[in-house]
């Protein structure tokens, strides 16, 4: 097995309410907080929008960090904390899309990736292994914060604010779309290589069938 997938350990008991996996759970309750304050039309919401979706998508680094550091791994934790930062991103992704600053296919090939990677997860967690993210899929989360983070700051509007500093704010968006392209392609990569590694793993773990 590689060294992000492991076997349901029925044996190690953590209680499920541990920091990591309150985190956890409190990354995706501010997930709706995130979306509404997107919709409304003040413009502080949107800033507020940026300082929500920060937090959340810090708390994914910090849940990770205890949970190693103390031994807090369960697989609640392992199974929900991808599907939290999924949870986080995708609705970003779809906002964007919303306001005119992502084109839908991007947002489209993203979401069934993920949720595409989440059913094989759950598929394989049915037969006691527990797949949590590889270094592709860690570089894939980070390159799409990244660039959330660049899309969701109002550039056009400070531009139009500082008329002085238009080419830079533009240039910024930009370089967000940029980083959306890297963060597509290494979504795709990423979701090719867990589907090879989980047909060989399901193939693995199956019932031998003894020829007669």
């Amino acid at each position: 097995m590689g060294s992000n997938v492991s076997r349901v350990d029925h044996e190690h008991h953590v209680s499920l309410w541990n920091v990591p996996n309150v985190l956890t759970v409190f990354r995706l309750v501010l997930v709706p907080v995130f979306i509404w304050l997107m919709f409304l039309e003040a413009s502080a919401a949107r800033w507020w929008a940026v300082v929500v979706f920060m937090v959340a998508a810090a708390t994914d680094q910090l849940d990770g960090h205890i949970a190693r550091s103390r031994n807090l791994i369960t697989d609640f934790g392992r199974l929900m904390d991808p599907i939290a930062d999924k949870a986080l991103t995708l609705g970003a992704f779809i906002v964007l899309s919303i306001a005119g600053l992502l084109p839908w296919w991007v947002t489209i090939l993203i979401a069934v990736r993920e949720l595409g990677i989440t059913a094989l997860r759950a598929v394989l967690l049915r037969r006691d292994i527990v797949v949590s993210a590889n270094k592709g899929g860690k570089l894939k989360t980070v390159l799409q914060i990244f660039a959330i983070w660049l899309l969701l700051i109002p550039w056009q509007s400070l531009g139009a604010s500082w008329p002085a500093y238009a080419s830079l704010t533009h240039g910024m968006l930009i370089f967000g779309w940029v980083v959306a392209g890297l963060a597509l392609v290494m979504t795709v990569w990423s979701g090719l290589v867990y589907v090879v590694e989980g047909a060989k793993l399901w193939k693995a773990s199956s019932p031998q069938v003894e020829s007669k």
